[in-house]
């Protein structure tokens, strides 16, 4: 699978509260998710996010509460992507489980800057910087969480491998 588009860069411990405020946990809307997502950190990123784009970000991605919240907020939100350092393991799983794509990557983090175009072959852990032409190494998953991913999440693919 293959994604491209702009980016939107944050720093180190963005945490599940700023992905998506508690005051907006009330919903299970996707869209009504989605419409909050990051606002608390970048007021304009609901207005400016397009479909494709991508959230690169430091150290501990995710971290805090084990909601499913935040990367619900996230994909919901169009950002077929997020490139970081590292994330806290529970928004790692949380995101394998509802199919929004992550990569840990230090060297991209830190050489991809704001607003610039990025592309990536999932499947090989390839990211490259359309803007700067510098191409980046990640640790692509393995097939088989490659598949829960393009399925849509854990529970898409469960149905689907119950239909064949």
């Amino acid at each position: 699978m293959k994604v491209q588009g702009k980016v939107f860069k944050f720093g180190n411990d963005v945490d599940t509260d700023v992905i998506i405020p508690a005051r907006y946990l009330n919903t299970t809307s996707h869209s009504e998710l989605a419409s909050h997502c990051m606002e608390d950190i970048d007021p304009t990123f609901v207005k400016n996010v397009q479909p494709g784009d991508i959230i690169v970000a430091g150290d501990n991605f995710g971290c805090g509460s084990s909601r499913e919240h935040a990367p619900i907020a996230i994909k919901a939100s169009g950002v077929s992507l997020v490139i970081a350092n590292s994330f806290a393991r529970i928004f790692y799983r949380n995101s394998i489980n509802i199919g929004l794509p992550i990569l840990e990557c230090p060297e991209a983090a830190a050489a991809i800057s704001a607003g610039d175009s990025v592309s990536c072959d999932l499947g090989e852990g390839i990211i490259r910087n359309e803007t700067t032409g510098k191409t980046f190494k990640a640790e692509p998953f393995p097939p088989f969480i490659q598949e829960i991913i393009a399925d849509g999440g854990l529970m898409n693919h469960i149905a689907r491998s119950h239909k064949n």
